[in-house]
């Protein structure tokens, strides 16, 4: 071992650093990646759920700041469907191609049992639309309009008695599945101490319930703030409207009453603007971020194990997705082959099955023919017999006969001469 020289200088300080003779310019990677998603626009998705005349569409409305044109949905529809529209949205430079997914007839059937079955199949429906894109050998995901859902707002009831069991069912059935935000629709028709109390059952019965809700992300620094206070702001009070009232100066959203006037965008009326300031402009992206690497991925994962796929061998060895599909390509070579040996058998053994039955048909046949043959013998021989015999007597009755007439004609020529004498 070579001695040490106590009195050299440390490692660091040896390290040579390189000046930059001029300016390099990848500090402008963030400049490109903003140019090039306001070129390519970006995608939105939002799932409203609750029962019919919570004011969703209402909502949509007002969040957006336009008229979607959404007919009003019936209250007789024997089970749960979704509508999806998709919009083209602009504000300044930057396009939104927005999906709004409504669930029509939500919890006005007797039997609520199945009401999140179509929810969930839809929500599926669009992942594995995304997945089967993905598994192509020519795909085009640059280009292909992703449906999936980024975002659940979930429309409770303004009761002030706390969640239904549909909406605790529903909520548990999803929440593995989206980002679910619960939302308390209608929320003027509450007071002040009956909302905080309302709210306050609500996420007990969600934590009691091991619900898990989207909560707003707080490990950026530039929103961790604002995203934690508005994370205690959960659910969201809102209301929504689609008419304008004329406040002082200006014009705002309002819901005009006998007794006064509530304003949509006043904060200290409703949580709207908390739930437009959080869906919108701080957090969309990070929800889209989330349904793509968590809540997709977590669908993928089942499905590829489903198909039998795996990271790893029997032996928890690292493999490749070729070996997989290698080895399950032999095996189901392999189960084809021995399903066709077996129908191969089968085929053999009924086919000699039914030589049997022809063998045993056709000597049945066989001795019914020797059985009508040796009636049709006997039958004819009694015939034979039979005609014989009336033979015989034709011949027996024309020998009397020719001897009647023989001896009518002697008594006739004998009865002539007496009558001389």
């Amino acid at each position: 071992m070579p001695p040490v020289d106590v009195d050299s200088p440390p490692v660091e300080s040896q390290i040579r650093n390189l000046i930059l003779s001029g300016h390099v310019g990848f500090d402008s990677l963030p400049d490109q990646l903003v140019s090039k998603s306001v070129q390519n626009g970006f995608v939105f998705n939002i799932m409203c759920i609750g029962e019919t005349g919570l004011g969703k569409s209402t909502l949509m409305d007002s969040l957006f700041n336009t008229n979607f044109e959404s007919s009003p949905s019936p209250h007789t529809l024997p089970t749960v469907k979704l509508k999806a529209h998709t919009y083209e949205l602009q504000e300044s430079n930057v396009r939104l191609k927005l999906t709004i997914c409504d669930t029509v007839g939500y919890g006005d059937q007797i039997n609520k049992e199945d009401s999140f079955k179509a929810v969930v199949d839809y929500i599926d429906a669009q992942f594995e639309n995304y997945l089967q894109e993905e598994l192509k050998i020519k795909r085009s995901l640059a280009y292909y309009h992703d449906s999936r859902i980024h975002v659940c707002l979930y429309f409770i009831c303004p009761t002030g008695h706390g969640l239904k069991s549909i909406d605790l069912v529903c909520m548990k059935k999803l929440d593995q599945k989206v980002n679910i935000i619960p939302i308390i629709a209608k929320a003027d028709t509450i007071s002040k101490t009956e909302l905080q109390k309302f709210k306050s059952k609500i996420m007990a019965e969600l934590k009691n319930n091991g619900v898990q809700i989207y909560e707003f992300p707080e490990d950026d620094e530039t929103v961790s703030e604002i995203n934690s206070t508005m994370n205690s702001h959960i659910p969201f009070a809102v209301v929504g409207s689609t008419d304008f009232v004329k406040v002082g100066n200006k014009m705002t959203r309002a819901r005009q009453y006998p007794w006064g006037t509530v304003q949509v965008e006043n904060e200290s009326h409703c949580d709207f603007v908390k739930l437009r300031e959080m869906l919108i402009r701080t957090n969309m992206e990070d929800m889209r971020e989330k349904t793509h690497c968590k809540h997709y991925e977590l669908y993928r994962k089942k499905q590829l194990e489903q198909m039998g796929f795996s990271d790893v061998d029997a032996d928890n060895k690292p493999t490749s997705f070729q070996q997989i599909f290698e080895t399950k390509r032999s095996n189901h070579l392999q189960e084809l082959q021995q399903k066709e040996d077996e129908m191969r058998q089968m085929f053999v053994v009924r086919v000699k099955e039914k030589e049997a039955e022809l063998k045993d048909a056709e000597k049945e046949l066989h001795g019914k023919f020797d059985k009508l043959k040796k009636d049709h013998t006997e039958e004819k021989k009694k015939i034979d017999e039979s005609r014989k015999k009336l033979e015989d007597e034709i011949v027996e009755f024309n020998r009397r006969k020719a001897q009647y007439s023989q001896m009518s004609s002697h008594h006739t020529l004998t009865l002539g001469k007496s009558k001389k004498k």
